[in-house]
């Protein structure tokens, strides 16, 4: 039997670069924590273990000895949610954190969040590659979500897009002042 993708970039991975799920209330939820802020956002509604890998992106070192840096190809965002969901679908969930109402300017979190989905193109040529599976990743839908306001009172979760899918850095899903986020609304899942 082949390895599903998520299986091999489980065992791609180093363990201190992924954030593993928790249980609350007989529900998967995962905690995305910045430790260097001191602040974090739970995501609710998780797919279950076998079905999902988080990943601290912003881990991976900024490639700064290879490239200058002057298009913001050195930025990463902090988080890559990979999710295979029998019923729902293949999607890969960028997210970039910020803490409060003082944030990078519009253009920065874009190149952070193209950071992000280079990196995990890095991935998937090496699951090609060394793991010789033809597919990896192949035919994921792509979402680009920024989260702003963290440490300020929590209201009810406000987001906007431009459009209804935010399947591009330039069009990412905007929320601020989150208070509950649930899984189904990152990837545009009505149910």
């Amino acid at each position: 039997m082949v390895d599903s993708d998520i299986v091999i970039l489980k065992k791609m991975i180093q363990p201190e670069a992924t954030v593993a799920l928790e249980s609350e209330h007989q529900k998967k939820i995962v905690k995305l924590i910045e430790v260097s802020d001191n602040y974090t956002v739970t995501i609710r509604g998780m797919p279950n273990d076998d079905e999902v890998i988080v990943i601290k992106v912003d881990t991976f070192s900024a490639p700064t000895t290879i490239f200058l840096g002057n298009r913001g190809e050195c930025k990463r965002a902090d988080f890559a949610i990979i999710a295979n969901i029998i019923e729902k679908g293949k999607f890969i969930v960028f997210i970039e954190m910020k803490r409060g109402k003082k944030t990078s300017k519009e253009k920065e979190i874009i190149q952070q969040l193209k950071g992000a989905q280079c990196f995990v193109e890095y991935c998937q040529a090496i699951g090609k590659s060394f793991w010789e599976k033809g597919d990896f990743l192949d035919n994921y839908k792509y979402r680009f979500v920024s989260i702003k306001n963290i440490t300020v009172n929590k209201k009810p979760t406000r987001s906007k897009s431009k459009d209804d899918i935010h399947d591009t850095p330039e069009n990412m899903l905007k929320i601020s002042s989150p208070n509950h986020i649930q899984f189904n609304h990152l990837i545009g899942h009505k149910k």
